[in-house]
């Protein structure tokens, strides 16, 4: 919506947790596994709109349905959150795609197990965009040669968007000055003059509208239509070690896409107990797409402009990273 990825806040909370595998007698059904136990599993997330669905999934019923119960915690970006799930401390994380392939390329041990968001694939109605403030001059992408843009985490999925957003526009991204910051920080940022603008995702997005901000491009959108953001993940070694209990994830995650997807007020609601984005903002909020599986054009596309950008320092393998 941000380099092996260390570090989408909110962004001092990566706590020491550590792996849970614990379980309690309670869920007694087909789904829970042989012994009815319900498995504890810590899922790193970012509190931003597009992990919604776990938390309504959570709310509903269906981890616990299939045998889960979800131990959600903060971080930044997906940059801090693959080294935790790499290390034990999380079962499942939630992160952008880069950041995966960036991990893969290096030869971290991850594995894409379920999909997580998409793009809207509508210029200027997407979840995500470039925003400068109200009075700015700026007009185009193409402008911001000089000028100071704030991402989430550097060399990631949301900087190489606006560098395909700068260099459609007919700009050289490489004259821009990326700043990191945290995607809850931009909204005050911008409208203090701190940055010039400020690629952010919802509900930042909904905030720096409502003090006058605007979009000068859907940057997610100019990287592919329809585009995978984001997935779930866990490490190869999870994987192969818990397959039954990634099966049962990936199931219960396939139910909460889908029922937030069908019920958008729901999702709007839930993002309340989990963000700090007041009521009347919420109400302006963009949500993103749920489907059910990712995008693999849109994916290879971001593969290409990262290796373009020099994200990579080998070319990722989407067919093991997505398998």
């Amino acid at each position: 919506m941000r380099r092996l990825l260390a570090g989408l806040a909110a962004g001092s909370f990566l706590l020491a947790l550590t792996a849970c595998g614990s379980s309690d007698d309670g869920d007694t059904s087909d789904e829970a596994g042989s012994s009815g136990d319900v498995t504890t599993v810590t899922v790193g997330l970012i509190p931003i709109v597009d992990v919604a669905p776990l938390y309504l999934g959570q709310e509903k019923g269906f981890y616990e349905k299939h045998g889960l119960k979800l131990k959600l915690t903060s971080a930044q970006g997906g940059a801090a959150i693959v080294p935790a799930v790499v290390s034990g401390q999380y079962e499942f994380g939630f992160s952008n795609m880069t950041s995966l392939m960036i991990a893969q390329s290096n030869k971290v041990p991850v594995r894409a197990i379920a999909n997580g968001i998409a793009s809207t694939g509508e210029d200027g109605k997407d979840f995500g965009a470039l925003t400068v403030k109200g009075d700015s001059p700026l007009k185009s992408p193409s402008e911001l040669e000089g000028k100071k843009v704030a991402v989430n985490t550097l060399k990631n999925i949301n900087e190489t968007a606006v560098r395909e957003s700068v260099r459609k526009a007919g700009g050289d991204p490489d004259k821009v000055e990326f700043v990191e910051l945290a995607f809850d920080q931009m909204p005050a940022a911008l409208d203090e003059g701190q940055i010039d603008a400020a690629m952010v995702v919802e509900p930042a997005l909904a905030t720096i509208k409502s003090q006058g901000g605007r979009e000068i491009a859907s940057s997610l959108v100019d990287v592919a239509p329809d585009l995978t953001v984001a997935m779930y993940f866990t490490s190869m070694q999870y994987a192969e070690s818990e397959p039954e209990v990634v099966e049962r994830f990936q199931k219960a995650t396939a139910e909460s896409l889908a029922y937030a997807d069908a019920h958008p007020d729901e999702v709007r609601e839930i993002v309340t107990t989990y963000t700090k984005i007041p009521p009347d903002v919420l109400k302006q909020v963009t949500l993103p797409k749920w489907p059910a599986e990712a995008n693999r054009p849109s994916i290879e596309k971001l593969a290409e402009l990262g290796k373009q950008d020099g994200l990579f320092k080998t070319a990722p393998d989407l067919d093991e990273l997505l398998s």
